[in-house]
């Protein structure tokens, strides 16, 4: 199915609700009102429950439970807070997607948020785009699967989702992967501009015609979560690490290649986050 073709089937490309909207414009903000972002959140009495289970859980490992959007703004802070009711919203409009394993998809996602923001602070690249781009790189394989589940469940059959071939067996048999998918939907949802950049170019950070520094931080992020996820030990990671990618950013590669690294859970009952 042709792009065009699949960014016009029914669903495939759900409306954004007010209130992300709203949250969408706190990113071109120098300065927020945390308290009013938190009513924001609050006025969607669904989006709060999701957000509020998802702070609660096993991955945040938070030492007491959060009550109320505000409470969590206060102990996790806006990145986390604005992503993961992002993400929530997202999760609402996929709630139940066939041939996907949902809670391993967002642990999946929630892991390379964090990779991403871990390795953004220490090369000065904005860590609130990351996060949130992080969170929410690999939305385009839900809509894929919504849009045309047939053929995506014979690809999951030859190449599982998380396999670090994905995306260039997706190019090879459609013309275009879940990047190219998931920005479409970024830019429905009127995320940044250097968001929707980053999410586009993550398989290719280096094709934009513009350098956009966070595709790379996706594109090492996504790589580290999907070797978590596939159990690669130190030889896997060492012969798949991308180098070009964080010999550009300036990345260490210790810092990723390393088995234990403190942005990954590996706590297997943090699996319903989000889902």
């Amino acid at each position: 199915m042709q792009l065009e073709k699949l960014l016009k089937q029914p669903n495939a490309l759900p409306s954004a609700p007010k209130v992300i909207r709203k949250l969408m414009e706190t990113f071109e903000q120098d300065e927020v009102d945390i308290l009013q972002a938190a009513s924001y959140i609050e006025s969607d009495p669904v989006l709060t429950a999701k957000l509020l289970k998802m702070a609660n859980s096993a991955f945040f490992g938070l030492n007491r439970s959060v009550t109320t959007a505000k409470d969590a703004m206060s102990v996790m802070g806006l990145i986390k807070v604005r992503a993961l009711v992002i993400a929530a919203a997202m999760g609402d409009s996929f709630h139940a997607v066939g041939g996907v394993n949902l809670s391993q998809f967002w642990r999946y996602s929630l892991n390379s948020a964090n990779l991403s923001r871990y390795l953004a602070l220490p090369i000065r690249i904005d860590e609130n785009s990351a996060f949130t781009a992080g969170l929410v790189h690999g939305i385009g394989e839900l809509v894929m699967h919504v849009g045309m589940p047939e053929a995506m469940i014979e690809l999951d059959r030859a190449v599982p989702m998380l396999d670090l071939k994905r995306a260039k067996a997706q190019r090879g048999l459609f013309g275009y992967s879940y990047a190219d998918v998931g920005s479409a939907l970024a830019r429905e949802w009127r995320f940044p501009k250097k968001m929707i950049n980053a999410i586009e170019h993550q398989v290719a950070p280096f094709d934009n015609d513009v350098y956009e520094p966070i595709a790379g931080v996706i594109h090492i992020a996504s790589w580290r979560a999907r070797a978590e996820e596939l159990s690669l030990g130190s030889e896997g990671l060492i012969n798949t690490y991308p180098d070009p990618v964080g010999l550009v950013l300036g990345i260490d590669p210790d810092t990723v290649i390393g088995e234990e690294i403190p942005a990954l859970t590996r706590n297997r009952s943090s699996d319903e986050a989000v889902a």
